[in-house]
């Protein structure tokens, strides 16, 4: 009897979380690569809100990245808006919209391009009124802090969970696509599977490049 050789098992699907904050060039990045992820691997990504702007905080700053924090209250605001209304679900293409205005485009962090960004995830123009108000900012804090929890205070945007670990990063530019993409996933999962692994650096010398 001839025998049929066995199919290979489905790869098991597994989540990614990532925290955000819109205005940030570098969690876009990462979040570019997260979509590229989910086209070659089992992965589905989950959107979570994190705040530059909460995490400096009390701190002494330069003049000019204090001016780029009170501005980007802004987003978070109305991404915790949009999820309090409609469900984590909408995360993601409002923070599509939103960075694509922000970075791809350099449009001006301003309520008028959050406003913009809302129409083209299909969300209601009127969310942008959170933009200014401190009513979401309570439920803003809480996804800020779920994800220091996590990782610890000394790191920024983004924050990342695998498998239940979580870490900052990766921290990359250009963004890696296709099987590029895959293969850094891959190592991510492989030091997040390793017990006691906390960290990987090197001089940022190359700055944001969204192509």
């Amino acid at each position: 009897m001839t025998q049929i050789p066995a199919q290979p098992a489905e790869p098991e699907s597994v989540f990614a979380d990532m925290w955000f904050d819109p205005a940030c060039p570098w969690a876009w990045i990462t979040s570019r690569w997260l979509l590229e992820v989910e086209k070659v691997r089992p992965v589905t990504v989950r959107w979570h809100v994190m705040s530059l702007s909460v995490l400096n905080e009390g701190r002494d700053l330069p003049a000019d990245y204090r001016y780029f924090l009170d501005r980007a209250w802004g987003a978070v605001r109305v991404c915790v808006a949009a999820e309090e209304r409609f469900g984590p679900e909408v995360l993601g293409a409002l923070y599509t919209a939103l960075g694509t205005r922000y970075h791809d485009r350099g449009e001006a962090k301003e309520t008028d391009t959050v406003r913009a960004a809302l129409a083209d995830a299909g969300l209601p123009e009127d969310l942008a009124d959170a933009a200014d108000s401190t009513a979401y900012d309570e439920a803003l804090r809480a996804s800020h802090g779920e994800a220091m929890k996590l990782v610890g205070e000394d790191v920024g945007t983004p924050v990342i969970q695998v498998e239940d670990v979580a870490f900052f990063g990766p921290v990359v530019s250009p963004i890696p696509r296709g099987e590029a993409a895959g293969k850094l996933w891959d190592g991510v999962r492989l030091v997040a599977g390793t017990d006691g692994f906390f960290e990987l650096k090197r001089t940022r010398t190359r700055s944001p490049i969204f192509d």
